[in-house]
């Protein structure tokens, strides 16, 4: 019964350990024993389970939030004023109006570089201009031949059919604030701008359009924030998918009102079907710290304290076995140890 207890004692340990995160090996703390001959557990009536040669992962869930992921501000360089804004919710397109200025729509470009100058016939090469080249190519005016970094007559020609085709001045020119550049389309989350305000300035919150999972982590969960790792991920009202994460910000907190900083994740969604039906709503997300192949496992409830210190399991016949613990993993853990092998019975409460 004395070693029942120091097994109940040995697996709330694990599991405290496991809960608060620690992944990898755990090291636990010594668990004396005053029983130094304690009676081998013959009559014992727990449970026996097989050692399993097995694959493991360790992993930890953190809650998320089903969305279109983390919010980023738009601004804009336009001079003039506002005179039209787009409806919150609304998904924006390439080549399709952000705002309106002056009754002059403000379009927007796909691209990683936004501009930094006016562009304009005579002016070095840059690849800001390849930016606009690439726009005006998929929106459908080709005169300059393939996209490249130099600004001719020919990019001035696309740019006046471009510029008459969405009711601008045609003068083949195309100034900082002409046009919002951003990755890909946007939805727009929440405004910030109001019509008549300055066209300069801070417009409105936009996220991506894909149904995305946005997480929290404490900064000392760094080492889970990589991007293009995968997730499993379990959608409430939905179904259990995969995940990539794609984006990783920080939120600074607020230090006055108690807040710490934290990491935030975007994650797409892989399988978006398994997102219909659902506006938004909880997501349990598991990370994956760790894993190990063909190891021995047992569950957790084996794990004996040896009253020499460490750790063992018990076999049927009453032999105790000591055995090194490796990684957790959904009520397994990882044993190594001398005379082990795979398929043998061990007690276990569980």
């Amino acid at each position: 019964m004395k070693r029942q207890v120091n097994r109940k004692i040995v697996v709330a340990a694990l599991v405290a350990a496991v809960v608060l995160g620690t992944g990898g090996v755990v090291v636990l703390t010594r668990i004396a024993s005053n029983q130094a001959n304690a009676a081998p557990l013959q009559n014992d009536p727990s449970k026996t389970a097989p050692v399993k040669k097995t694959n493991l992962a360790d992993q930890q869930s953190v809650t998320g939030q089903l969305g279109f992921g983390a919010e980023r501000a738009l601004a804009s360089r336009k001079s003039g004023t506002i005179t039209g804004l787009p409806n919150q919710g609304a998904v924006i397109d390439q080549g399709k109006p952000v705002f309106h200025s002056d009754a002059k729509p403000v379009p927007l470009f796909y691209g990683a570089m936004p501009l930094y100058r006016d562009l304009e016939a005579g002016m070095s090469n840059g690849p800001d201009v390849k930016v606009v080249e690439e726009n005006l190519a998929a929106l459908g005016f080709k005169d300059f031949g393939a996209p490249d970094e130099k600004f001719t007559s020919y990019t001035a020609s696309a740019l006046k059919k471009w510029q008459k085709a969405n009711g601008l001045e045609q003068n083949g020119k195309l100034g900082s604030g002409d046009v919002i550049v951003q990755p890909g389309a946007i939805r727009v989350a929440s405004l910030t701008a109001q019509l008549g305000a300055p066209a300069g300035g801070d417009l409105m919150k936009v996220t991506g359009t894909e149904r995305a999972v946005t997480v929290e982590l404490e900064q000392s969960k760094q080492r889970l924030a990589k991007v293009g790792e995968k997730v499993e991920l379990s959608i409430t009202g939905g179904k259990a998918t995969t995940g990539t994460i794609t984006g990783v910000t920080r939120n600074p907190g607020d230090p006055n009102q108690g807040q710490k900083p934290k990491l935030v994740l975007t994650i797409s969604v892989d399988d978006p079907k398994a997102a219909e039906g659902v506006d938004s709503g909880s997501v349990t997300t598991l990370f994956t710290v760790s894993k190990k192949q063909n190891v021995l496992a047992v569950p957790i409830g084996a794990l004996l304290a040896l009253n020499e210190g460490g750790y063992g399991v018990v076999g049927e016949d009453g032999r105790t076995i000591p055995v090194t613990v490796g990684i957790f993993a959904k009520g397994q853990v990882e044993v190594q140890g001398e005379g082990l092998r795979e398929g043998m019975k061990v007690v276990t409460t569980e």
